[in-house]
């Protein structure tokens, strides 16, 4: 474990004994993020298809009480993103969370946190690429899928090979999109409520205790309603490998993970409120259009399908995005810290271009094996990774206990975002992720998931103590 020096700077990653090495390894990468870009990033990198869209399954399945279920998971979301902004904010690095495990834990529990989530970033962004493609061909019917992913590809590979400001610009325009969106349906959502949205009543509580009650489907459902929130969070946690490209990555993360709390209730937690109390939770609609196009094909709003799907777009070439770039950071941290093939540590320009390149082939690759093994190889991926959030976020809890304690001896003045109520709220989030993974066993696909995404993590695990091992005889 890496002793965390007293002096104010903030700490880095490793720095490469290369000449010319920077502060991360290989050649420095570039500060090109702006404050805005952060602060749209952490804005808008909450909303994503998963929301638009996912968050269907879980209205069918636990009704109203769908409202809870987004709260609940909300919250762990939040207790998470607090700790992991505690230790961004006093030791920025691109490496994020696989930075803090190394030090906090070993170097094993870095290799294994760090893989996985480039694993899941890699396999997310095909799952997305495929999903635009179909948006396009049902536009464009006499193209084929693999011709918009091929473009999508190219094009974001391009943004990520020419600087990291390109990413940034792309990222804020697409968030503002995202936030214009939610927000307008928000606004719809409340004055339909409120009864004054031209040719709509105000519903009341009906929606809300009628239709079965406000826990239709019992416990059981909101169960299930909680599980499927918590995969929609993914995603928060590119903020924190994005601030350390910044000029002040420390107010970048302090400004993002303070807001955190409001958006999280607002954009999930909120729209959830809205769509139930509008809407009946058991329109077929919800599950067949999503819950956003049902509702605003109930307020009679024009061509609401096509709205929609041009927001989901959006929200899923965003995530493309910024998959491509938290991929090939992560990886590019891994390599410089001598944590896999030390080729992909070289940077030019400030962007790790191998890096990337090797991401967006991966991703690419991802793709063929979706179409040409839909049901077998792009099925075990997808399994392999499905619960790698949550290995990611128990890292992160076990990082933040260890870490706390040794910034509070050591260098508190670093301590700019503390995570709440220390230690009882690290130990209640980590209870959290365990009840998850619990609640996980109880389904059979999810279970699925969990056992392949053990499995990956234990392979990962084992390489990682053999490294750790080997290096430590050297």
């Amino acid at each position: 474990m890496n002793r965390t020096p007293s002096s104010t700077a903030p700490e880095r990653e490793p720095a490469d004994r290369a000449a010319g090495a920077g502060p991360d390894g290989g050649t420095s990468l570039s500060n090109g993020l702006k404050q805005r870009h952060l602060s749209m990033i952490a804005l808008g990198g909450v909303i994503g298809a998963g929301l638009f869209v996912g968050s269907g399954a879980g209205i069918a399945a636990a009704g109203p009480s769908i409202v809870i279920a987004y709260a609940i998971s909300g919250c762990l979301v939040m207790l998470v993103m607090r700790m992991l902004g505690e230790m961004a904010a006093a030791n920025p690095a691109s490496g994020s969370f696989s930075v803090h495990a190394e030090r906090s834990i070993g170097p094993w529990a870095g290799f294994t946190a760090g893989w996985m989530f480039t694993a899941l970033l890699c396999v997310a962004v095909a799952a997305e690429a495929l999903g635009a493609a179909d948006i396009m061909v049902g536009w464009f019917p006499g193209t084929e899928p693999w011709m918009w992913v091929l473009l999508f590809m190219v094009i974001f590979c391009a943004t990520n090979l020419a600087a990291v400001g390109n990413f940034g610009e792309f990222e804020f325009w697409f968030a503002t999109l995202k936030v214009a969106a939610i927000g307008i349906f928000l606004i719809l959502g409340l004055l339909a409520i409120f009864g004054v949205l031209p040719g709509t009543d105000a519903p009341g509580a009906s929606h809300l205790t009628g239709d079965g009650g406000f826990l239709p489907k019992g416990v059981d459902g909101l169960m299930v309603g909680l599980l499927a929130s918590v995969f929609a969070y993914g995603g928060l946690e590119t903020v924190t490998i994005a601030a350390a490209e910044s000029k002040d990555p420390v107010r970048g993360v302090a400004s993002a993970v303070r807001t955190a709390m409001w958006r999280i209730a607002l954009f999930y937690v909120g729209s959830m409120a809205i769509i139930v109390t509008v809407i009946p939770w058991s329109a077929p609609e919800i599950t067949k259009t999503g819950p956003y196009v049902a509702v605003l094909d109930y307020l009679k709003i024009p061509a609401a399908g096509q709205i929609m799907n041009v927001v989901i777009l959006i929200a899923l070439l965003s995530a493309m995005n910024a998959n491509i770039y938290g991929s090939s950071r992560m990886a590019y941290s891994l390599t410089a810290r001598g944590q896999g093939p030390r080729f992909l540590s070289k940077v030019s320009g400030g962007v790790p271009r191998r890096a990337v390149l090797l991401c967006s082939v991966f991703g690419f690759f991802t793709v063929v094996l979706s179409i040409v093994w839909p049901d077998t190889v792009f099925q075990w991926l997808l399994n392999m990774v499905g619960a790698a959030v949550l290995v990611v976020w128990g890292f992160i809890s076990v990082a933040q206990l260890r870490m706390r304690r040794r910034l509070e001896r050591e260098a508190p003045e670093r301590l700019v975002v503390r995570m709440w109520a220390f230690p009882f709220l690290t130990w209640v989030a980590l209870a959290g992720i365990a009840a998850v993974l619990l609640l996980m066993l109880r389904d059979e696909a999810q279970r699925i998931q969990l056992y392949f995404t053990g499995g990956f993590a234990l392979a990962l695990t084992a390489i990682g103590l053999v490294r750790q091992k080997l290096a430590a005889r050297d």
